[in-house]
């Protein structure tokens, strides 16, 4: 079976003794370890005692398969449950758990893996299986990023107010491992303080952000030329297709226009926002209400046409579509510079 977030919190809280295995996989190396010592801690409270944890390498298991077929079928010496935890499998480990899921036992078996995906038998094999969980750590989306800081700093005591809030989930990685690492280095940089300032964010916090469409949309509505250049460069150096960065551009300015109609009807810029589907991330709320300050009505419309010429022109001419995007949002991000300064 497949478990999606809420059903892991559920799990964490009340462990189902009927679930056997976890076969915990993505590039999201820290979400994944932060899952996976979830998982282990629900058997056991310290996750390095010999007598009810065991770590494997999946090098090892599969140079010798008894030694997983052993310890998974093994007694605590000291009673009680046990958990296995086997790093970096991969497929060919599927029909060996098949065969594993038929020795009975109260033995947690936790797998993970950064190389296995969606289409992997061993995750097919936990999906279908009702002994089994695959759980997918893709990487952290801005609202997951947001919940990790807010989460971390308040359950420690410190505070900080918007500006800094925001600077701060800017800087930080998709990756949970390198966000926590930051978090860490903030709160030990902090001592007994615990009011963080913008200063204290950008004295510590160097930008760890990956590549986004929001980067790119977010800088081209803004006007910052160069920030947007660099993050179109990321996502098409990263496979994305231009054509699909320029229609979320669109969307984009689609949502101010429609911001700005409800503000000609007499509408607060807060209200608005709560209106809108999806929200706007907590921290790019204050860039957002820029841009629907600085684009009036005529200039977002005249925008949207020439954005979706480029899409077209990306479809019918032979020009690379990646240079009809990248100077159609360079010609954006210049209109934006110059409103930002009348």
């Amino acid at each position: 079976m497949i478990f999606k977030q809420a059903q892991i919190d559920r799990y964490f809280k009340k462990p189902d003794l009927g679930l056997r295995c976890f076969v915990v996989y993505g590039q999201n190396e820290g979400l994944v370890a932060e899952n996976v010592r979830s998982l282990m801690k629900t058997v056991v409270k310290d996750v390095y005692d010999p007598f009810s944890t065991v770590y494997l390498q999946s090098g090892e298991v599969l140079s010798d398969i008894s030694i997983l077929f052993s310890e998974f079928s093994s007694q605590s010496l000291m009673g009680g449950r046990r958990v296995i935890y086997l790093k970096d499998a991969d497929n060919n480990l599927t029909k060996h758990l098949k065969a594993l899921l038929e020795i009975k036992t109260d033995t947690l078996l936790v797998i993970s893996s950064a190389s296995l995906n969606k289409k992997s038998s061993l995750v097919a094999l936990a999906e279908g299986s009702e002994e089994c969980v695959a759980i997918a750590c893709y990487e952290d989306r801005d609202e997951d990023i947001f919940a990790t800081a807010r989460g971390v700093l308040v359950e420690k005591g410190f505070m900080l107010k918007n500006d800094a809030l925001q600077l701060l989930c800017s800087r930080l990685s998709s990756d949970r491992k390198t966000t926590l690492n930051e978090l860490n280095k903030l709160m030990i940089y902090m001592g007994d303080k615990k009011d963080i300032s913008f200063e204290d964010i950008l004295s510590v916090i160097s930008d760890q952000s990956n590549s986004s469409l929001d980067d790119v949309i977010y800088n081209v509505a803004s006007g910052f030329s160069e920030k947007a250049q660099k993050a179109f460069e990321k996502l098409i150096n990263d496979g994305t297709e231009p054509v699909s960065i320029v229609r979320s551009v669109s969307n984009h300015f689609q949502r101010l226009v429609l911001c700005r109609g409800y503000l000609e009807e007499g509408e607060s810029i807060d209200k608005v926002l709560y209106k809108l589907t999806p929200r706007v991330m907590f921290f790019r709320e204050t860039s957002f209400k820029k841009q629907v300050s600085i684009w009036g009505r005529e200039k977002l419309f005249s925008v949207i046409e020439l954005l979706y010429k480029c899409e077209k022109d990306c479809k019918t001419t032979n020009m690379p579509a990646k240079d009809i995007v990248a100077y159609t949002l360079l010609q954006v991000a210049s209109a934006a510079a110059k409103l930002s300064r009348v």
